[in-house]
């Protein structure tokens, strides 16, 4: 439970001057960090994902380790085979490697849902992949 409040600080002290920066309300992705782990193996990346009022995510996938700290709005999350996951702001969703993420739903139509991404891949990979 530490981990989860330390990555969960860790998270918004780094996503906050995005939302300074005062983003509309469209939808999009904003690497804010991407750092080799280990030479030639792992790297870290950290993302603040936008979804426009409405919007649903295209499934795919990832071949990564990933945390998801809501931030703002409510999403609908879910990965294969698990259960949907209705998030709003301060809880956590997590993604294995092979996982594939059926929908990111924002369940609102007149307001933008923001979300901060923790990964680690291996390195030089994209961070989305198409679900074959």
């Amino acid at each position: 439970m530490k981990a989860r409040a330390w990555l969960a600080a860790s998270l918004l002290a780094l996503a906050a001057p995005v939302f300074a920066a005062g983003h509309d309300h469209g939808s999009g992705v904003a690497q804010l960090l991407s750092q080799r782990l280990q030479p030639g193996l792992d790297e870290g990346v950290m993302l603040v994902v936008t979804l426009a009022p409405g919007e649903i995510s295209a499934p795919h996938r990832h071949d990564a380790h990933v945390f998801v700290y809501m931030l703002e709005g409510e999403v609908l999350m879910q990965v294969q085979g698990r259960p949907e996951r209705r998030l709003k702001p301060g809880d956590v969703f997590e993604e294995k490697p092979g996982d594939v993420h059926t929908q990111a739903r924002n369940l609102s139509q007149s307001a933008p849902a923001r979300f901060a991404v923790f990964m680690v891949k291996k390195a030089g990979q994209p961070a989305v992949l198409p679900v074959k």
